[in-house]
């Protein structure tokens, strides 16, 4: 089992020594080099320690002094797991990013799976420049959407080769792959995403609608919508999905809501 390095930033004593402690119980493979209580020890010990991950609490005490201290250090040659009280939009950004994050009070069972996702994405993501820039362009992109609570408009997904940054309007359609979603894009394009179909659900914006088990579409794509015995969209491009007999009533009520909004 392949040793990582951490440090935690954490204004709460407590809180730092729970976590400290857990994660010498349970996750065998950290090694917990220091703690630290405020931004300005995180950062020097980030300097002079070079860890591998950085388990960083968002809040202290009063704002995001967390989003602040990454902000500062222009060399991020470490991975991120945020530990957080956040809650609501928030998590949707921390999805939408692909940061790892924990939610307080931290659940060991949750501790153990962000450890493990931490480790395997470390490899991947250190492995390239190319990834180390794509996450880099993940956290301005998570600091952004906390700072402004603004909409969101990129996601970052996590394909075989790395992670990339998108724009969620370039995307055509969603479609469930067992555990993963297969993501295809306006020019055909096609990525296969490690989160399911329901995170995709839960993260993006009004202007996508699961009109089936399998199928999340961007509804600005639609072309026709035929309401037969066997419902389906038809997209651009050709694309023809089926529509779920149990998801019509309230598709026809989204597009028309969507199209209205669209055009006042």
């Amino acid at each position: 089992m392949k040793q990582y390095t951490a440090i935690i930033v954490d204004d709460e004593l407590p809180a730092r020594e729970n976590l400290k402690i857990l994660l010498s119980d349970y996750c065998p493979n950290i090694n917990v080099l220091e703690t630290a209580d405020n931004t300005k020890k995180a950062k020097e010990l980030i300097s002079t320690l070079h860890p591998n991950i950085v388990f960083l609490d968002i809040r202290m005490p009063s704002g995001i002094e967390g989003l602040e201290l990454l902000e500062s250090i222009e060399k991020k040659d470490f991975l991120v797991v945020f530990v957080t009280a956040f809650k609501e939009f928030a998590i949707r950004a921390f999805n939408a990013s692909a940061i790892h994050y924990l939610l307080k009070p931290v659940d060991i069972d949750e501790l153990i799976s962000a450890v493990e996702k931490a480790s395997k994405a470390y490899e991947q993501i250190f492995g390239s420049k190319e990834n180390q820039k794509e996450y880099t362009n993940s956290i301005d992109l998570l600091q952004k959407q906390i700072n402004n609570k603004s909409n969101i408009e990129k996601i970052v997904i996590s394909h075989q080769k790395g992670i990339k940054v998108v724009e969620l309007d370039k995307i055509l359609y969603l479609e469930a792959q067992g555990n993963y979603t297969n993501i295809h894009f306006k020019n055909r394009e096609k990525f296969l995403d490690t989160r399911t179909l329901k995170t995709y659900e839960e993260i993006l914006p009004k202007s996508f609608f699961r009109i089936h088990k399998s199928y999340i579409v961007n509804l600005t794509c639609i072309n026709s919508y035929k309401t037969s015995e066997n419902p389906s969209v038809s997209l651009t491009d050709d694309i023809t999905l089926p529509v779920s007999h149990r998801r019509t009533s309230e598709f026809s009520t989204k597009i028309k809501e969507f199209f209205i909004q669209k055009n006042a």
